[in-house]
This record gives C-alpha cells, structure tokens and sequence, in this order.
C-alpha cells in the first residue's frame, strides 16, 4: 500500500485526488498540507510541510502554490520522500531548483496530468515537423475566471516542446495589442482567455497559405488531472533519483 500525502489537500484538485485514492486498492492518504486548517478529512492536515515531522509517507503530491515548492523540495531531501509536482506557475530559477533537486530524490513534474493533453503534445510535435516554416503555429488557451497565471502552464509546456524540433528557437509572443508590426516567421502566439467554469481547452493552431490545421483538447473535468497525479505517485514510488514526467509513465504502460 503506497502512502500519499497531498499539498494542497484543501483546494478543488487536492480535494479531488483524494475522494480518487478513496477509491483505489494499491494506495492510501495519510495525510495532507493546507494553510487552510480542516478536520472534513478522514486524514491529519497539517499547515507546513515542517510539520509532517517522522510520518511514514511513501509519496508527496503537489496541488497547491509555487511559493510551497522550496519547502516541499526542502522536505523530501530530508526525508527521502519521492515529490509529484502538478503545480502551475514556476518561475525559471524554480524549475531549475527542482531540477537540481532531482539529482538526490525521485521528482516527476508535469505542468499537466492529463493523458489527453500529453497525446496533443506529440502530435503537434508531429505537424510542426512536417508541415515545417510554411505555417506559423498559434496556442490559444481557456480557463475558469479563477486562474490566476496566464498563460497556461499547460500552453507554455506545448509550446516548449514544440520549440525542441524546430530548426530555430521560436520567440513567444504573448500580446500583440501593444505593437503595431508584421508577424515575424520565427514566433509561437499564447493566447489566454478567463471566463466561467471552464476546467481547461487548449487549441494549437497551424496557420498556412489558404489552409489551417487545428488540434484541439478539451478536459470536462478536473479529475482527468488528479486521475493523472495518482497513476503517477504510484508509478514513482520506489523509484531512483530523477526527473520522471508523463513520457516516463506513459512507455510504462505501453
């Protein structure tokens, strides 16, 4: 029985991930980090990471805020507890902390969990490769009025991994209301939209001469992503030192 804590356990993905492990044989949450105090859990909450003290915890799952990452990674050096990073809005220099914390503790981070999400990645890799610089390549992203970055972490990882197989270093663009100015060849456009209840819809657009290409992925709930952070915990658990993501878990499963 792996043993889940969860960071974040009060929020709605946290609260999400654990009503899935309730449902699930192979795991358990023995716990859980919220600034939020709660006693609606059937597991102690507790309000820092420091606070966990000599519980025995098998993996850490991480819903909650960038600014909860130093400590998180501070923990799990200390007590050799393998992290699930599933937080959005890093910075650079965070990212590169969490790299560099990977080297002695077994991290995966994925700034999205979704199956669905991971297969548009590849497959806009695929049309960017073969449909070349004839067209410019556009990321349009949709999410509730509650987000708070933009854009997405979701739409800069898509764009991220799309740059990998371009012959030149592609320049993000993220407003365009401020120049008046030709599109330049070398540029990937985000672009965010806020507005209601929508759990998330990520669209990249290829954009040619008279023809267009659009592949789209649209989640209709949020428990695609905690389904996502479980099946990952699991597959980390017991695993070495390293930095893991959705490509490792998915040739696990192939």
């Amino acid at each position: 029985m792996i043993r889940i804590v969860i960071s974040g356990c009060c929020g709605k993905m946290g609260k999400e991930v654990a009503s899935l492990v309730q449902q699930r044989e192979d795991c358990q949450v023995v716990g859980g980090i919220d600034r939020v105090a709660s006693d609606a859990f059937p597991f102690p909450v507790f309000s820092s990471p420091e606070e966990i003290g000599n519980m025995e915890v098998d993996v850490l799952i991480d819903f909650s805020h960038p600014s909860l990452l130093t400590p998180l990674l501070d923990l799990a050096r200390d007590k050799k507890i393998p992290l699930v990073l599933c937080t959005t809005g890093y910075s650079q220099s965070q990212v590169k902390e969490l790299e560099e914390a990977s080297a002695s503790i077994p991290i995966f981070y994925s700034r999205n969990m979704s199956l669905g999400i991971n297969l548009l990645i590849e497959l806009s890799k695929k049309a960017a490769q073969v449909l070349g610089a004839d067209f410019d390549i556009e990321i349009i992203e949709k999410h509730h009025n509650q987000k708070i970055d933009a854009p997405s972490g979701t739409a800069l990882m898509i764009a991220d991994e799309i740059s990998k197989i371009l012959p030149a270093s592609p320049k993000y663009v993220y407003d365009r209301h401020s120049r008046r100015a030709a599109r330049e060849k070398n540029e990937i456009g985000l672009h965010s939209v806020r507005g209601g209840t929508i759990v998330g819809e990520h669209d990249v657009l290829f954009a040619g001469h008279h023809e267009t290409i659009t592949l789209s992925h649209s989640a209709q709930s949020k428990e695609v992503f905690a389904a996502g952070a479980v099946n990952a915990a699991v597959f980390l658990s017991g695993k070495k030192a390293g930095l893991y993501d959705m490509s490792h878990l998915l040739k696990e499963e192939a």
